[in-house]
């Protein structure tokens, strides 16, 4: 690795951490979708997991461990799904060639984003265990293949008109967990190791820095207007995935 990519690696986390902090989400996102533009897409995902895992410890904890494990015991079936289809499908990581995975990183991020960006909403009355199961089980195997698992959580929790601070909660919780599930995964499956974690672990720095700066400008910045922003930068970044994906 350069020090130009090491370099902008560092940047691209510490802009993910800072998202992070305002919304709550989207760091991995940001993390594949960028690094994975002058990465190879092993080194981009490996490179997203500590940071990941550190970032959600912070954020499922921040109203205390009774108020974590309570949206633990709400949503732990949607969590099971996760958990188990993300254990499965990181096993195809290095099955797949490389198009293929810029093709499922990109394709999922830019759908996300253009829903986003059009301001669509879905609305469901109440929660149900099999649309738990349903969408745990999608969202857990694309992130066991990309590292994002973000999108259908989120649109899930606002679909069931989450309230903003329980919101975060579960999203921390439900990352965090799949988190640890990812570390395990791909330790098993060769993409963690000796050669590519200290990167990962270095990538920690930015992102906790980036998430405490993304926290204090919370209150000081407008955030639909930032999100949508990011939104923007987001769909050019997974358009160009899918670009690579398509020509090779």
């Amino acid at each position: 690795m350069s020090p130009l990519e090491l370099g902008l690696s560092l940047a691209v986390v510490a802009l993910a951490g800072m998202v992070k902090g305002m919304v709550g989400f989207a760091m991995p996102m940001i993390s594949i979708a960028g690094m994975a533009t002058f990465l190879p897409p092993e080194i981009a995902l490996v490179g997203l997991i500590l940071p990941t895992l550190v970032t959600n410890v912070f954020q499922a904890f921040r109203q205390g461990v009774r108020a974590a494990w309570a949206s633990i015991v709400r949503f732990r079936f949607f969590m099971l799904a996760v958990g188990v289809t993300l254990v499965a499908s990181a096993q195809l990581f290095r099955l797949l060639p490389d198009n293929a995975l810029f093709l499922l990183l990109g394709i999922p991020v830019a759908c996300f984003t253009l829903l986003m960006i059009a301001g669509v909403r879905f609305h469901l009355r109440r929660q149900r265990t099999w649309l738990d199961l349903t969408i745990g089980g999608f969202a857990g195997f694309v992130g066991g293949v990309s590292g994002v698992w973000g999108p259908p959580t989120v649109l899930y929790l606002t679909a069931l008109d989450t309230p903003k601070t329980e919101h975060l909660r579960i999203q921390g919780v439900t990352y965090g967990t799949g988190a640890v599930l990812l570390l395990l995964a791909h330790t098993g499956s060769g993409v963690m190791r000796a050669e590519t974690a200290p990167f990962s672990a270095l990538l920690v720095v930015p992102a906790l820095a980036g998430m405490w700066l993304g926290s204090r400008l919370h209150d000081r910045i407008d955030q639909d207007t930032f999100r949508r922003a990011i939104l923007v930068v987001l769909l050019l970044a997974s358009l160009n995935l899918v670009r690579r994906g398509l020509m090779g």
